[in-house]
């Protein structure tokens, strides 16, 4: 069990800094999509360039900055040809408006299934992917400004940065399996190196974390307050190195040492621990109900119900898929997210990920029909398809990893 202090000093040791280098592997994928299919794809994602930097700007502040297949394909060109300018020292992405990133654009997704064309759907998390992989491998230090709504797979292309900046309007989540899917692009990596069961939790309830509390888990490297961050921009953009200890201590200049409120989540590590670290669904349910009981805590109260309204297959899948991060690489991770995202898609075994969509984006009615409709009739079959090998017509994902290593 962990206090919270001693959660703290785990988390910085743990997740801040390994060598020279901070700990690079980070993921996600969310639930905030726009239906805006006119836009500027140059202008979806912004260049700005600097003194010995340049800045990739999520551009989409209507649709919370949520990710389209041609969106991760143009920052992924734009992140391989800075690593190979040797003008440019260090790179930066920040988001417009009050979002970061609400993470894929699942509205999106849910109209290319509709019409059949899944394909799309693949290319898009091929692309997601390999992204995230290029930068947990990358060789030029990274910033990440998570200044507003982070989530899913907005938290995947953020996480791996070497400096990840938060503020007092950072809002952080995974609500996959309130959508019928799952914490995806590398969120099975980052959130079982939590401490104790904290992803878990965070996984399957979906909950937020703020900005303080992604500094105390470790999940963010530098707190500031949105007020400050033009000055922060600023003095960055006129740095001329490529040196992590420079940028770190501009970062720091107008940075603050912040600790959670009693209120956090954080505090109840050791409940969460307690009811989250059981082997099945169900029995994280009964250690949830037990706790309520005994203690009467609104919080129990609150979980439960969000386990309640989950796809009960999302919630089985994402569970295994954490326990299984836990003793896996990132790449592995990735290339076991990438089967089940595909089967997913395809709905081989359930259409949960359309109606978790259509339930909460398309009809707004939220209430979905789950198939199946519960925990008892997910089978172990119906999990097991989802992390089987694709077939011969639908390729692994190939990653470069005999080429690039993540900085561990």
């Amino acid at each position: 069990m962990h206090s919270l202090k001693a959660l703290v000093a785990l988390t910085r040791s743990s997740f801040q800094r390994v060598g020279p280098r901070y700990l690079s592997e980070h993921r996600g994928f969310s639930a905030l999509p726009s239906y805006e299919q006119n836009d500027d794809l140059q202008d979806q994602v912004l260049v700005e360039g600097r003194a010995k930097s340049r800045a990739a700007i999520l551009n989409r502040p209507s649709a919370l900055n949520a990710l389209t297949n041609s969106m991760a394909a143009r920052l992924k060109r734009l992140y391989e040809s800075w690593e190979e300018n040797p003008d440019i020292g260090f790179v930066l992405m920040k988001g417009s408006g009050r979002a970061f990133c609400s993470g894929a654009d699942v509205g999106n997704l849910y109209h290319l299934i509709s019409e059949g064309n899944v394909e799309e759907c693949k290319k898009f998390f091929e692309t997601l992917y390999k992204l995230v992989y290029l930068q947990a491998t990358y060789l030029k230090p990274q910033v990440a400004i998570l200044d507003g709504i982070t989530m899913g797979g907005g938290a995947g292309i953020s996480l791996p940065g070497m400096f990840r900046l938060v503020t007092d309007k950072t809002v952080f989540s995974n609500p996959e399996t309130q959508m019928g899917f799952h914490p995806d692009a590398g969120a099975s990596f980052y959130l079982s190196r939590l401490p104790g069961y904290l992803g878990e939790y965070l996984a399957l309830t979906g909950d937020k974390l703020h900005g303080v509390e992604m500094i105390a888990c470790g999940l963010a490297t530098h707190y500031s307050l949105h007020a400050r961050l033009s000055w922060i921009e600023e003095r960055l953009g006129k740095l001329m190195t490529d040196d992590p200890s420079v940028i770190e201590t501009s970062l720091a200049q107008y940075g603050d040492l912040v600790y959670p409120e009693r209120t956090s989540i954080l505090h109840k590590i050791d409940t969460i621990d307690g009811c989250f670290s059981h082997d099945t669904i169900e029995e994280i349910i009964d250690a949830l109900e037990k706790e309520a009981a005994e203690s009467h805590d609104e919080w129990c109260k609150m979980a439960l119900k969000k386990l309640r309204e989950a796809s009960p297959l999302s919630l089985k899948i994402t569970l295994r898929s954490i326990r299984e991060g836990r003793f896996q690489s990132l790449p592995q991770c990735l290339a076991r997210e990438y089967r089940i995202s595909l089967n997913g898609v395809s709905e081989r075994v359930s259409h949960d990920f359309c109606e978790g969509v259509r339930s909460r984006l398309i009809d707004k009615d939220f209430a979905p029909k789950w198939d199946p409709p519960s925990l008892a009739e997910v089978s172990k079959d119906m999990v097991d398809c989802y992390f089987s090998q694709l077939n011969e017509f639908e390729p692994e994902l190939e990653l470069p990893t005999a080429l690039r290593e993540p900085f561990m």
